[in-house]
């Protein structure tokens, strides 16, 4: 029998009021299903943010230190619980057992992090022009958060959204991608035995029309967080805006490598192939772009094309496998299309290009890694995001041309550059219009003690994880107090 799982709200399990439900599979192996999950409606996400809205006042009023003991709790039973959890993962999401334990300590870390902020929150103190009177600033949250999250980090993005928010002191109700709905659940079930209060975290789990759209629109929901396509976020961020409600958004990305004629290419290999093919390049901060010297051109690309041939593809649970599964169908397709239209552009195919029809991939959804060169800046596929395991070629002159290059893109996610030249290196680094930049290093990587985010198509301002998630998740209070006993002439001025 295979389990059915319910929405967890105000502390309990729950079913749907659809009364439907909808199956999760192994991508590795369509024909394993994995759970049986709510499919929720509306009347759900009403019932969701009324039990987050109702704890509302109880979880502000908690003092921010309790609220990180309670953080830190959650933080040791990922711990506990970070083998079992990567493996449900790698199960429902395909990639390889590796990266799932990293996405484990992704959330292991934050969370640890983020506890700590409860002994902090700093705000500041600043001295007032006037005798007799102090002036502070405090952090103070911002209500109802709703937390939509994609399937490609099932339990890392969910924690920057849901911790942050937590010990400012929001209440939260989260709706997982459709595709990964189970390690959310497993996310639950860790809140609950941590001891969190009915009502702080609430989750329903469903498609976007019927559960993601309700939530961004509900009338008690103050702030949105989102991460996933771009076509969607915009639309978020549209709903919101007529709404007067804050939104954080995280987005689509077209990032890329730049490779110069000095760069140790054995460095910038691995980093290309990690970039590109590390979670079936199913990462908004995936390498779908190198812009390399023309001098080193040749030669790197045969180097790639070769270690993209040896690439062993599998279920992820294979300790062996270097890449497992595309999510789904769809996303397969639309990266084959991709390919298609790549080669009706003029680029020169070098490797894959076609679904992966061996044995072991047979009943997934597999693609093979996927090599183009002789390929223009213009082109869509050097444009626009395909998230698969594609990777375009396009040589350069100058580091001038490749920065020039980088950003001709409508996103701006992560870049990356290898050179042993130091001043070249702070030069990219100053004008690469990315959020984020790696020297010597691959474009994907990032570490929960700074800021993550993108600028252009990619965000809207907004950061997650580190400190800068604080900024995200509360707003500012300006406090002043007057002990001089009379209004005094100044403070008329100003006012």
């Amino acid at each position: 029998m295979t389990k059915e799982y319910k929405n967890y709200i105000n502390g309990k399990w729950v079913a749907s009021s659809s009364g439907e439900i909808f199956e999760n599979t192994n991508p590795a192996n369509c024909n394993e299903v994995l759970g049986r999950f709510q499919k929720s409606n509306k009347k759900d996400v009403d019932k969701a943010v009324a039990a987050a809205a109702k704890a509302k006042k109880m979880w502000r009023e908690t003092p921010a230190p309790k609220r990180g003991e309670i953080m830190y709790k959650v933080a040791e039973l990922l711990v506990k619980h970070k083998e079992s959890l990567a493996q449900d993962m790698t199960k429902e999401m395909g990639k390889v057992i590796a990266e799932t334990r990293g996405d484990v300590q992704e959330a292991i870390d934050l969370t640890y992090f983020a506890a700590g902020e409860g002994r902090r929150m700093a705000g500041e103190t600043v001295p007032s022009e006037l005798k007799n009177k102090f002036a502070m600033s405090v952090r103070m949250p911002l209500g109802v958060v709703a937390c939509i999250t994609p399937w490609n980090f099932p339990l890392a993005i969910p924690s920057w959204k849901l911790i942050p928010a937590l010990i400012c002191g929001n209440t939260a109700v989260i709706k997982p991608a459709e595709d990964t709905p189970l390690t959310v659940v497993n996310f639950m079930d860790i809140f609950e035995k941590a001891g969190l209060p009915p009502g702080v975290v609430n989750m329903v789990t469903g498609y976007g029309p019927d559960a993601g759209a309700p939530l961004v629109e509900h009338k008690d929901v103050d702030m949105v967080s989102f991460t996933g396509s771009t076509q969607t976020g915009a639309g978020i961020a549209s709903a919101c805006a007529q709404r007067m409600k804050q939104y954080s958004l995280e987005m689509g990305g077209k990032n890329a490598i730049i490779i110069m004629d000095d760069a140790n290419l054995n460095l910038a290999l691995e980093g290309v192939m990690f970039g590109a093919f590390g979670t079936t390049g199913q990462r908004c901060t995936a390498c779908s772009r190198v812009v390399i010297h023309k001098k080193v051109a040749k030669k790197f690309t045969d180097m790639l094309v070769e270690r993209a041939k040896k690439l062993k593809l599998g279920n992820g649970l294979d300790e062996k496998v270097d890449m497992g599964p595309l999510i789904n169908d769809r996303a397969r397709e639309k990266v084959h299309r991709y390919v298609e239209i790549g080669k009706e552009e003029g680029a020169k195919l070098l490797t894959g290009g076609s679904h992966a029809n061996s044995k072991v991939c047979k009943s997934g959804y597999f693609y093979q890694p996927t090599v183009f060169t002789d390929v223009e800046s213009k082109m869509r596929i050097a444009q626009e995001e395909i998230f698969g395991p594609v990777v375009s070629i396009l040589a350069c002159n100058s580091f001038e041309e490749a920065v020039d290059i980088v950003n001709d893109s409508t996103y701006g996610l992560s870049s990356a550059i290898y050179t042993q030249d130091v001043n070249r290196a702070f030069k990219a680094i100053e004008l690469l219009e990315t959020g984020l930049t790696y020297v010597n290093a691959s474009t994907i990587g990032a570490e929960i003690q700074l800021p993550f985010g993108g600028i252009k198509g990619t965000g809207n301002g907004h950061r997650e994880v580190g400190i800068a998630a604080l900024e995200t998740f509360s707003e500012w209070k300006s406090v002043f107090v007057d002990y001089s006993g009379k209004l005094q002439k100044a403070q008329i001025d100003h006012d």
